[in-house]
């Protein structure tokens, strides 16, 4: 089971828990505002993008070359920011930290 904390663009902190599937999924299940994921997760939208707080990056690791590509059609992108639907569910990732990049 991992434990992933969620950041909204209002500063609200959502703790979830998962044990499979993706992190998009996972927050849509749980209703995080700002991850849309309208492609279902397969990598061809960005309605999911979030920022993994620095301390956490090494757990998830850099973004695929897929994920690079639509990364790179967002404006508001930094060294941190990862499609949460290429993220996997596992105790690799227990307590990471996810800032919500969407802005209204």
């Amino acid at each position: 089971m991992a434990k992933i904390t969620f950041i909204t663009k209002d500063n609200e902190t959502i703790t979830v828990e998962g044990d499979s599937g993706n992190v998009m999924q996972l927050a849509v299940n749980n209703s995080i505002e700002g991850i849309d994921g309208d492609c279902g997760g397969v990598c061809s939208c960005a309605t999911c993008h979030v920022f993994v707080a620095e301390k956490d990056f090494e757990k998830v690791g850099e973004a695929g070359e897929i994920e690079a590509d639509m990364l790179e059609l967002e404006d508001n992108v930094s060294e941190f920011s990862r499609l949460c639907c290429q993220i996997q569910v596992s105790n690799a990732i227990d307590g990471i930290e996810l800032t919500v990049a969407k802005e209204d």
